[in-house]
């Protein structure tokens, strides 16, 4: 994590995506600085120090996910975003709640070698010209050659050698090649049947490893355009010169140091000891996440990963529960809580206009494809947050998410239509909106499957 990203600089970042909710920012603000400040501390009172986990409690739509899922970025760390009702107790048919870790540890590998891929991507890119070059000019066969040899980089003064070949490298570099086809062999691992294989964890991890292992690679011709050879190409050497044990090492240390979860619905499997039926099993996945939370260690194919410093963040709703119905001994895992407000008609204003991927921005730039220059007056977005806020009062209260549906029934006819009206202005004032959608929101049943 950067030093300079302080508690007020990752709050005023946050701002720029996400309206309202200043607690709920300042809390995952001060875990994030925690994390740089544990790495400052000297070693032996470094590990002691367990990352301060938080419950986010708020209806939908507000803001939870997006809010952790924004503070990932900012930390350049592995993030992984799961709903807590997809596990069930061990023992029962379903995943297991290990298998988070898991999927986060592979999340961190693709990370790393996304990553790897860019350093070593220019020495690729070299090696994949030559590679290019030598099926648009096969080099001559001579026995006392390495047959490698040809792949090194050729310095400019030695290309007076094959002046052809110079001559080809330099109608690459200007483009007059783009336009040519050319044959390359491509090398993939054919995918696996479907196999259904009962149970989950490592284990079976390494069982669906070692059939897909089984599965000889296969190489394809492929007939494509210089330069998506000359990308393929680049992506196979980028591949071969990245080290795998250094990846997966470095993927272990983010993981384990830097890695948030991001535990959705938790409020889905609260539950109490006397309960029977299809939600038996509630209170045995919270048992099954105490030891991740507390800290445990987890096998993955990549090597053993500690959860002792994994920052776990949950959210909920908890319109039929609280969260003292969780057990008390995962109750104590998450110090910090924070509850999310619900959206006013005022921040529905806002979400429309100032945020950076804004809504209104949105439909205004997939319009602007089709050459619609798309305007929305003051009197218009006055309109569309109140309408939102009226249907979420009148049937189910589903945030910001409500502006998503009133503005796709809104735009529907313009949308359809603009492929036909390039080079127009279209200006969407209050009574536009009012009466395009006067017949849903007065008819509160319709409003019901409409919006």
């Amino acid at each position: 994590m950067d030093k300079s990203l302080t508690p007020r600089q990752i709050v005023n970042e946050l701002d720029r995506y996400i309206i309202g909710q200043g607690e709920a920012k300042r809390s995952v603000a001060i875990a994030l600085r925690n994390r740089w400040r544990r790495q400052q501390v000297p070693e032996p009172l470094r590990d002691e120090i367990a990352p301060k986990n938080i419950i986010m409690i708020g209806p939908t739509g507000v803001g939870k996910t997006e809010i952790a899922r924004r503070l990932a970025k900012l930390a350049d760390a592995p993030f992984y975003k799961v709903e807590a009702s997809k596990f069930t107790e061990v023992g029962y048919v379903g995943r297991d709640v290990e298998s988070i870790i898991r999927d986060l540890m592979e999340l961190g590998v693709n990370m790393v070698k996304a990553r790897e891929k860019e350093t070593v991507r220019q020495k690729a890119e070299e090696i994949a010209e030559e590679k290019l070059l030598d099926i648009l000019l096969p080099p001559r066969q001579s026995g006392g050659e390495n047959e490698d040899s040809h792949l090194e980089v050729v310095r400019s003064g030695e290309e007076e050698i094959n002046p052809t070949r110079a001559k080809l490298r330099k109608l690459m570099h200007e483009g007059k090649l783009d336009e040519r086809y050319v044959d390359i062999e491509v090398t993939h691992q054919p995918q696996m049947p479907s196999i259904e294989i009962l149970g989950s964890g490592e284990d079976m991890d390494s069982i669906k490893d070692m059939l897909a292992s089984f599965m000889p690679k296969q190489n394809k011709r492929r007939k494509v355009k210089v330069p998506e050879a000359l990308e393929i190409l680049t992506s196979e050497e980028s591949g071969r010169l990245i080290d795998m044990d250094k990846v997966a090492q470095e993927a272990l240390r983010k993981v384990q140091e830097e890695g948030i979860v991001f535990l959705d619905e938790i409020d889905k499997i609260a539950g109490r000891e006397n309960m029977k039926g299809p939600d038996v099993s509630r209170e045995g996945v919270q048992r099954d996440l105490l030891p991740l939370v507390e800290g445990s260690t987890v096998n993955t194919k990549y090597g053993m990963v500690r959860t002792d410093h994994i920052l776990f963040v949950a959210a909920g709703a908890f319109h039929v529960c609280r969260p003292s119905d969780l057990i008390p001994e995962l109750q104590g895992r998450f110090p910090i809580r924070v509850e999310l407000k619900s959206l006013s008609e005022a921040d529905f204003v806002r979400i429309l206009t100032e945020p950076r991927n804004a809504l209104l921005a949105q439909y205004k730039a997939l319009l602007a494809t089709e050459e619609v220059d798309l305007e929305f007056e003051p009197g218009a977005i006055a309109a569309l947050a109140q309408i939102a806020a009226q249907v979420n009062e009148s049937s189910e209260n589903i945030g910001a998410r409500r502006l998503h549906t009133v503005l796709e029934r809104l735009l529907e006819e313009i949308s359809f239509e603009a492929p036909h009206c390039p080079g127009q202005r279209i200006v969407i004032d209050e009574n536009y909106v009012r009466s395009r959608l006067a017949d849903v929101i007065g008819d509160k049943d319709l409003s019901q499957y409409i919006l």
